[in-house]
Formats: C-alpha cells, structure tokens, sequence
C-alpha cells in the first residue's frame, strides 16, 4: 500500500516512498469546494508544461528543414504526432492520479533492475538530447537577437538554472506562469510571421491529408520521424506524470475522476495550442522559403538571415529570434523538472534542484560547446535533427510501460484506461515502435 496513499491500488510490488518532486507535492490548492470553473482552473497549468516540449528547438529545425524541403506535405506528420501526444499525455495524468506514482517510480516498482536500470539510461539519453537541442538554441536565439558568440551562448544558457530555482522558491503557479507567458510571446511573433509569408491556405489544408511517399522516400521518412520525436517527446511522459501532482485533489475515486477530467482538457487544450506552433513553423518555412526556390534551409542562422528579404519586412527575423529564444527559455525549465522525476524515480537519489541542473547542463553542454566551436552555427541543425531522432528512438522505451501499467486493473483500480483506450494507445506504441525499425533499416542499408 502507498505510503502516504491509503486508496492506493494493491497492484504494486512495494510502497511508493517519497512523493514524485516531493517539494512541490499538492503545493497548489484545487478548490474541492469551489465552483466547477474554478476547479478545473485549478488544474490549468501542467499542459502547457508538457506542450513546451513540443514546440523545443529541435522541433524548429526538423520542421524547418521539412517545410523548405518539403513544402506542406509533413503538417499530416505534424497533426499526426500531436493525436498521439494527446492520447499518451492523457495516459500520464492517469497514471499519477490513480497510483500517485510518476511514469520513472512506476517502472522502478514493475521491472526488475536489469530492464529498470536500463529503462532508467535510455530516459537519461532522451534528456540529454532534449537538453543539447535547448543548449543550442537557446544560444542561436542569443546569437541572432544580440550577436553573442555561439560558443559563449552555450556557456551562459547553464545559467538558466538561477532562474528555475527563483521561480521555485516563489510556488510552482509561478513557474507555470513564466511558461504560460513566455508561450504568449512565441504565439504572439508567428501569428505576425505567418501573415507576412502569406501561404497557400488550400496547400496548408491539403498537408494535413498524409501521403505514401513519406514512408517510401527515406529522406522524407527521416524529417517525419524527426517531427515524431520532437512532437512526442519520452522527457514529457515521465514529466506530466510528476507536475499533474502538485495539484491537492482528494483521495476519493470521485475525486480522482474528477482531477483525471480536468487535467487531460488540460494537457488537451494545451497541445492543441502546441499544434498551432508547431504547425506554423513548417507553414513559415514552406510560404517563406519552399515557395521561392529555397529547398535546403536547415540552419536556424539560415532562416533568421532569409526572412527579411523574402517577407520584405526587417521585423520578421527579429521575431523569429525572439521566439526561439523564449522556446529555449521554456524547455529549460521542463527539462530540469523532467531530469529531477526521472533521477529520483527510478534510483531514488535525491539531489537538490541545482546540483540536478547543473549536472544534466553540464553532460549537454560538453558536446553542444564542442559541435558549435569545432563547426560554428553551420554544424547546428544537423546535430539538432538528430537528437529528434534519437528522442523518436527512445520513445518506445516509455511508451510501452505507460501503456501496460495504465491497462492493469490491478495497478489502476477503478481508474483502469478502458479498452478503446488501451488499444489505441498499444497501436500507437507499435506504429512508433515500427517506424523506427524502418528508419534504422534505411540507414542500415543506406
């Protein structure tokens, strides 16, 4: 039985022990006795957290590369990966509300140590590469807005950590709102941009329809999955899992009912908003540049430098930078809370939030400072498309147990995922599982 949990479910092999980031653990109040838009405004907050993964800059740069590569054809991708999102976020607040478990504490009770352990590395894996697509955008938004060195930006994005702990120390509400408006400001410079670029809106419906040729044309294939693993991201599933947490529900099957309902519109509403960014990138990078003849922008540098003359306006570059730097901004403080859940849940180690920080900074800082000064900004986009591939890689690693413990009676109770649910959620897990296969196929293969 759960520690602190008396209607925990009997499904477990030990007691929970510590809570999930146990010093933000039902910190913020749900009003059980409020009005019903007050309650569920409550539970407002944790999706845009999760959605902040979905927009990072590696996702600019796989989308980047398949909008000027590819026109509209990947916003099928794109609409595609945010279906699943919405599915498996959904999955993680479940999760948590019936078992007061994260997705990091539940493997740990699960699995024996040698599938855990490694459970354990390939998340680790995934933060690192989330982190190294932070550290460089982060600093290319620095580079473009203020003309700081990339190898010096690098170097000041590990300060972000100071940021993180100030917001802390004010309440979690308050981390969430630096979220919120940071996300405010990315929403605000590409509804400008798109205007400006003008696309096709018959084209831009038409992308969304999918096409064979993005299983039969590997280059298109390797993109998508990028898109994939920047969409679908393994760090969010063990972080929502953790935030849905802070909130102070009651301990009750209604209850709980209850705090699943809010938290899935949530994270549901959020990702939608997500979609929206994620989609208006491709679409910039397909009226902007596909539309004119630039068929290779990759580099992030490349599309800041490109926007001015071929929207005609000095202020869409400016914009664009602004927005990558509050995406870098935004992951940073995900990635840390992501790091933290995913250390204490499955070796139970704890360390204190900027001795986290600064360890993760400093493993993705080593190879992003080494790629940036050895190749300069050039060697940028094609490091950052590739830790999406590696995070698509990973993916099936978190999915599967997701899965398998939300369709457990046992483990659930009475808040089991019922079975429309649970299959479409095994599909999911194996079309993900099956795309990767193909890509390391392809690239096996050459």
């Amino acid at each position: 039985m759960d520690a602190l949990n008396p209607n925990a479910n009997s499904g477990w092999r030990h007691e929970r022990g510590e809570a999930s980031l146990s010093d933000v653990y039902r910190t913020v109040g749900t009003g059980r006795h409020s009005s019903v838009w007050r309650r569920a405004a409550a539970f407002a907050g944790p999706g845009y957290m999760v959605a902040v993964g979905y927009m990072d800059p590696g996702n600019w740069a796989t989308s980047l590369a398949g909008g000027s590569k590819f026109g509209y054809a990947l916003l099928t991708v794109a609409l595609l990966s945010n279906l699943m999102a919405i599915v498996l976020q959904s999955l993680c607040a479940r999760l948590a509300i019936a078992s007061g478990r994260d997705l990091a504490q539940a493997c740990r009770d699960a699995f024996p140590k040698w599938v855990s352990v490694p459970l354990w590395a390939f998340a680790e894996i995934a933060i690192i590469a989330t982190d190294i697509a932070e550290v460089i955008g982060t600093a290319i938004g620095l580079n473009l807005l203020m003309g700081i060195p990339l190898e010096l930006g690098v170097l000041i994005t590990a300060l972000d950590v100071f940021v993180i702990l100030f917001l802390q120390k004010l309440g979690f509400r308050w981390v969430e709102a630096f979220i919120i408006a940071l996300l405010g400001v990315i929403a605000v410079c590409f509804g400008v941009q798109i205007l400006l670029a003008d696309p096709q809106w018959g084209a831009v419906v038409t992308g969304f329809f999918p096409t064979t040729e993005i299983v039969t044309n590997p280059e298109m294939l390797y993109l998508a999955l990028g898109i994939l693993g920047a969409t679908v991201m393994p760090h969010n599933l063990y972080l929502h899992s953790g935030i849905v947490q802070t909130r102070a529900y009651g301990h009750t099957i209604p209850e709980k009912r209850e705090a699943l309902t809010f938290a899935t519109i949530d994270s549901t509403v959020a990702l939608c908003f997500a979609l929206l960014i994620n989609a208006s990138i491709l679409i910039l990078a397909a009226a902007a540049f596909n539309a004119n003849g630039k068929t290779d922008v990759v580099e992030l540098g490349d599309a800041y430098s490109l926007l001015s003359p071929l929207l005609g306006l000095a202020i869409a570059p400016t914009l664009f930078g602004i927005a990558l730097l509050c995406c870098g901004l935004n992951s940073t403080v995900t990635a840390t809370l992501a790091g933290q859940i995913v250390m204490e849940g499955f070796l139970k180690i704890r360390l204190k939030p900027w001795m986290r920080r600064l360890i993760t900074r400093a493993i993705a800082i080593v190879p992003a400072a080494i790629v940036t000064i050895w190749y300069g900004d050039k060697g940028t986009a094609e490091l950052l498309i590739l830790t999406q591939v590696v995070l698509s890689l990973q993916l099936s690693f978190a999915v599967f147990p997701l899965v398998m413990f939300t369709a457990s009676k046992a483990k659930m109770g009475e808040l089991v995922a019922p079975r429309w649910l649970s299959g479409i959620a095994y599909l999911i897990a194996v079309v993900i599982a099956g795309l990767n296969v193909k890509l390391l196929f392809d690239f096996v293969t050459g």
